[in-house]
C-alpha cells in the first residue's frame, strides 16, 4: 500500500498538500488531509465546502453525508464544514451545476485524473 502525506504529497497546484479539516477530521485516512493511495478505490481528494444543495445533491446519489453514523465515526456534515470528497461525485455534482467551493491548496493532485483543473479553478474558495 502507497500512501502519500505530507511533504510528499502534491495539490493541484504543483505545491505541498494542505490540511483540509480537522474538525470535523477528514480525508479517507481521517489524517485531515484529502491524501490518497492504492486502496482509496474512490479518490478522496477534493478538500470542499459543503452546502446544502451540494449535500442534497449527494443524498439523492445515494450517499447520505448530512446523516450521522456514530458507528463510523462519522458526525455527518453541514452547510459550511470542510471535507474530502471522491473526485468522481464532485465531478458529477460539477456536470449537474451544483458543485461546492474547493480548497486548490488542500486539493490532491490525483484529482486531475478525474476533473479538469479549470472546473476546480471556477469553484476555487482562493484566488487563483
Amino acid at each position: 500500500m502507497t500512501v502519500r502525506i505530507g511533504l510528499h504529497a502534491r495539490n493541484v497546484l504543483g505545491e505541498t498538500l494542505q490540511p483540509c479539516s480537522l474538525a470535523p477530521l477528514t480525508g479517507y485516512y481521517r489524517t485531515g488531509c484529502c491524501d490518497t493511495g492504492e486502496d482509496d478505490r474512490s479518490s478522496h481528494t477534493v478538500c470542499a465546502e459543503m452546502t446544502a444543495e451540494f449535500l442534497a445533491f449527494s443524498k439523492s446519489r445515494g450517499n447520505d453525508l448530512s446523516t450521522p453514523a456514530p458507528q463510523y465515526g462519522f458526525p455527518g456534515l453541514k452547510a459550511g464544514d470542510r471535507w474530502c470528497l471522491c473526485a468522481s461525485r464532485w465531478k458529477e455534482a460539477w456536470e449537474a451545476g451544483c458543485a461546492p467551493r474547493v480548497f486548490l491548496a488542500s486539493t490532491h493532485a490525483e484529482t486531475l485524473r478525474f476533473v479538469p483543473l479549470h472546473a476546480l479553478k471556477q469553484h476555487a474558495v482562493e484566488d487563483v
